[in-house]
């Protein structure tokens, strides 16, 4: 039964993605991933939610991770090289026989493990790419370049590094852009990187990681007001959820914080809010209450194999 359901989620999401893509030639986003850097359910993890999720495999996420789909170009764009890369490569490309397996590039935030850790799997014990563009600020730039085994995908062109500059976008054809700008963050290695992806009709908004809005140097109230669609970290629930250590220790925005903050915006600025990086810890995964008291009070959850 459990493995009859798995296999009628990913039919759903296969019929969804070709009845959109036989009615639709606009770029879009598709979610490949909503869990933090340790998946969902998480290494180690006995409690409530993982136990559930290893009894029901139709509940495990994969780690945070978008594509950028131009049904006209026939390519794609991979946001974070995540540990689940090859499930999530394998799921996106059964959704889409028409596409290569690989995209066309990859757009990574930073560097912690749940980010940019899949770019191993280019690499010649994998699938040994050749030159695949990958698009990253310049401090990931130099840690890639100057550090193992990354810099062995660098020497033996498995992959091209292509240097964004914050605030500046970059063309990737037929009209399609990706800004990235720089958000506050623990930048043991790299700095952190968002996202805005500008189509001809849609603007998206990627940040997965932020330690909180109030240390940005911009408004995220502005910010979701400019895009349609704002993918927003949103690690934990609340405060209490943690339990073995204060999540003061882990800075990220709580949803209950994020909620608050947009409070008193008109709905329409609330529903382009899609909550994205769950921890294991955080209810939302699994939890329908939960899930509906977001919900209720205008916000999304981002759905993986959902395309907007």
């Amino acid at each position: 039964m459990k493995h009859i359901l798995s296999a009628l989620c990913l039919l759903t999401a296969s019929f969804w993605s070709q009845l959109y893509n036989a009615q639709n030639t606009d770029a879009y986003i598709e979610v490949l991933g909503v869990a933090q850097d340790g998946g969902f359910p998480h290494m180690g993890c006995n409690k409530e939610g993982c136990n559930l999720a290893w009894e029901h495999p139709e509940l495990r996420r994969n780690v945070s991770s978008l594509a950028l789909v131009d049904p006209v170009q026939k390519k794609w764009w991979l946001f974070d090289a995540t540990p689940d890369i090859r499930q999530q490569l394998h799921d996106f490309s059964q959704r889409h026989k028409e596409y290569p397996y690989l995209p066309e590039g990859v757009f990574i935030t930073h560097a912690h493990i749940g980010h940019y850790t899949g770019l191993m799997e280019f690499g010649k014990e994998v699938i040994n790419t050749k030159q695949l563009k990958v698009y990253v600020l310049p401090k990931l730039k130099s840690f890639l370049e100057n550090n193992g085994p990354w810099s062995q995908l660098v020497s033996l062109k498995n992959i091209e590094i292509i240097p964004l500059t914050a605030d500046q976008e970059v063309s990737i054809g037929n009209s399609l852009t990706v800004k990235a700008f720089t958000v506050p963050h623990r930048d043991e290695y790299s700095e952190t990187a968002g996202f805005r992806m500008l189509t001809p009709k849609k603007r998206f908004l990627f940040i997965p990681d932020i330690d909180k809005w109030s240390k940005w140097n911009k408004s995220i109230i502005e910010e979701v007001k400019n895009v349609d669609f704002a993918f927003l970290d949103a690690t934990f629930y609340d405060q209490n959820e943690m339990g073995n250590r204060p999540v003061s220790e882990v800075p990220h925005p709580l949803i209950t914080e994020t909620e608050d903050l947009f409070q008193k915006e008109p709905a329409a600025v609330k529903k382009k809010i899609h909550f994205i990086h769950f921890n294991h810890s955080n209810r939302i995964l699994w939890d329908k209450a939960i899930q509906g008291k977001v919900r209720d009070k205008g916000f999304n959850i981002a759905e993986e194999g959902r395309q907007y």
